[in-house]
């Protein structure tokens, strides 16, 4: 534990560092890096190297066009979010006392609530005219079904984890913060799968350069929102998207139109139904998860 504490303060600081000289991404992209970083030590710095620290002067955009790389940069939202509320609400619980069963149930509204309201919502409303509840309403299934997943690797390390090593639900004890990081890290693999999907089918924006700096990232159809009110900014986005429209997104009821390169929504029924397969999957890792520990409520 004192070699990945020691590794995790040295990741934290080098992507700090790097997200201020070397910065390609907006200031949203770079905080959840460093936050995922904080989490998940030197996986989150390793991650962040292979996906997207900016190579050379101009290189991030060729860098992160790979699917897989937009795919992982996409996580990082959800996976700061998510992570934030579930290791700050499970620091404060063994304060109540409660049976495991509702420390879970805290710890998963308090990780959604943190991962749609803040990390995906009010983080990305510059996409969305500034409008905060149309940015909820855009964002809450890929949140929904990408916190299930983080969720479904989560549960089976913290719970198993809690019961078989003394100390570690203890938020006073460093093997907690250890136990956090592993969850982290699982969560984290997870995830990538359903982020990788929603990023290739064009329901999540993966990740964004900012213009200026090498010019809008491929196939995503967004601009950072730092720079949604610069005229200049504009012009250098429409240079490299001829025929994109002029607004950032454009209310739709299947898709909203970027030059061929549109991010698209799912029919209601469609969505509903991947929903519960995320909770289905979810509901697994619970059962299984009780068949060594018992959960209880």
């Amino acid at each position: 534990m004192l070699v990945w504490f020691i590794l995790t303060a040295a990741s934290i600081a080098f992507v700090v560092s790097d997200s201020i000289t070397n910065g390609g991404t907006s200031w949203v992209q770079r905080m959840a890096w460093i936050l995922v970083t904080l989490y998940t030590g030197p996986v989150g710095v390793f991650m962040y190297l292979l996906a997207c620290r900016r190579p050379f002067p101009e290189g991030h955009n060729r860098y992160t066009t790979a699917t897989w790389k937009q795919g992982l940069n996409s996580e990082m939202h959800c996976l700061a979010g998510d992570a934030t509320g579930i290791i700050v609400a499970a620091s404060i619980v063994p304060v109540f006392g409660l049976v495991n069963g509702w420390d879970l149930a805290i710890e998963y509204s308090a990780g959604f609530i943190s991962g749609l309201f803040i990390f995906q919502a009010l983080m990305m409303v510059g996409m969305y005219n500034g409008n905060y509840f149309k940015a909820v309403r855009k964002t809450f299934f890929a949140e929904t079904v990408s916190m299930n997943l983080v969720m479904t690797g989560m549960i089976p390390t913290m719970v198993i984890f809690a019961a078989n090593w003394p100390g570690a639900d203890d938020p006073m004890n460093p093997e907690f913060w250890f136990r956090m990081s592993l969850a982290s890290i699982i969560g984290g693999i997870g995830a990538f799968p359903v982020n990788f999907w929603l990023v290739k089918n064009h329901l999540k924006h993966g990740c964004m350069t900012l213009p200026g700096t090498d010019g809008p990232a491929p196939g995503l159809g967004h601009q950072s929102p730092e720079h949604t009110g610069s005229a200049s900014m504009h012009r250098m986005v429409h240079e490299n998207n001829e025929q994109q429209h002029d607004s950032v997104m454009h209310d739709s009821n299947m898709s909203e139109q970027k030059d061929g390169m549109a991010m698209h929504t799912l029919s209601l029924p469609t969505m509903l139904l991947r929903i519960s397969c995320t909770y289905l999957l979810l509901s697994g890792a619970v059962w299984m998860t009780a068949l060594w520990v018992p959960i209880r409520f």
